[in-house]
């Protein structure tokens, strides 16, 4: 009776993942990008660093060169021990637009990104807030024109794409870039649906409203991380936000190079899931439990032939409708050459996640450097 049951089980499962696949994810993967007109809108960039001065020697002078008229750049020193303020310092007297907010130690706050962040919007004269990390830059000219101008009278929150630089001949680099891939796919769809949950901090913006009516960050101030994602599953909804997916809008960074300083980040990230809405953290939930039971029951199901040959069927038909929508998502983030290894990464992110689970439970993941 038990093979009866799991063969019943795993085709439930697969109709499952078809609905989050084609019902859910479709939602942008055959999504129309949109054009909007530009605007003219006063923008403030905003970037918080701590320790970064390598990066933003570099990036900065990007950020500065935008093809925008009317924005200013709030750089953020939280507390650095390098010489990050230095440059910061420099570029204050080079960019006539350029606004230094100096965070020294705070006892109450020490090691806080989102107390830092918070004096950096408070600081900003502008009403529209466009915010990326010190590590990362536009892939043009246009990413604050591309997307500034998703904002309209309703929609005053605007979810981007933080992309990661592709290594040649790297595998972990494939296995990041398609988490990342997947990642935005479930953000961006769900927005789409009119259920926002996260964004990325390396590329979101927001009416400085936004932030005020829900009084920053204070309902999760003592959490270290989720200045970006525990923000948007707060202030976030169907009225107020919309996604910005034009090439032009992307940022970069530099991903990790070792897997465990991959896994390190990954344990940060995940560790903010814990406080997100019920439902958010119920649909998080069932999707990767769905993914963990199509890899475990047809391995049991097949080790016994039952039913073997409806088994690889359904592997088969699964495997094709979720390439698909991840290659047509791909497509659009341009990350196509992820999605050729899909079955292997998926595998290793499945039980890489299952391991950051039992990791976090036994100890804490370090934050904000």
């Amino acid at each position: 009776m038990l093979l009866p049951l799991l063969f019943y089980i795993f085709i439930g499962i697969v109709i499952l993942q078809f609905c989050y696949y084609v019902l859910v994810f479709g939602k942008f993967a055959f999504a129309t990008p949109k054009k909007n007109n530009p605007k003219r809108i006063p923008v403030s960039v905003i970037v918080c660093a701590k320790n970064e001065a390598e990066n933003v020697a570099k990036f900065i002078p990007i950020l500065a060169a935008q093809n925008y008229p009317d924005f200013e750049i709030i750089l953020i020193d939280d507390a650095s021990s390098d010489t990050t303020l230095d440059i910061f310092e420099e570029f204050e007297k080079q960019y006539s637009n350029i606004r230094l907010v100096k965070v020294a130690n705070n006892e109450a706050f020490w090691g806080n990104k989102k107390f830092a962040l918070t004096l950096g919007i408070k600081a900003a004269s502008k009403e529209y807030l466009l915010f990326t990390d010190a590590d990362c830059y536009p892939t043009s000219e246009n990413w604050i024109a591309e997307m500034s101008s998703n904002f309209t009278l309703q929609k005053t929150i605007i979810l981007g794409y933080g992309a990661y630089e592709r290594i040649p001949k790297s595998f972990l680099n494939k296995i990041i870039r398609f988490e990342t891939l997947m990642t935005a796919v479930q953000y961006f769809s769900w927005a789409k649906i009119g259920q926002p949950y996260m964004g990325v901090g390396r590329n979101m913006a927001y009416k400085k409203e936004e932030f005020f009516n829900v009084n920053g960050f204070i309902d999760h101030m003592k959490i270290r991380s989720g200045d970006d994602d525990l923000f948007i599953n707060q202030a976030a909804t169907r009225k107020n936000t919309t996604i910005c997916f034009n090439p032009e809008s992307f940022t970069y960074s530099k991903p990790k190079t070792s897997f465990k300083d991959w896994f390190t980040q990954k344990r940060r990230h995940v560790s903010t899931a814990d406080f997100y809405k019920p439902f958010d953290k119920v649909q998080l939930g069932v999707f990767y439990v769905s993914q963990l039971l199509f890899i475990l029951l047809p391995i049991v199901l097949l080790a016994f032939l039952h039913q073997w040959i409806i088994v690889l069927s359904i592997i088969g038909f699964r495997y094709l409708f979720a390439w698909i929508v991840l290659g047509f998502s791909a497509g659009k983030l341009k990350e196509k050459d992820t999605i050729y290894w899909f079955p292997a990464i998926e595998i290793i992110l499945i039980f890489t996640q299952l391991n950051v689970f039992i990791t976090n439970i036994f100890s804490k993941p370090v934050h904000w450097k």
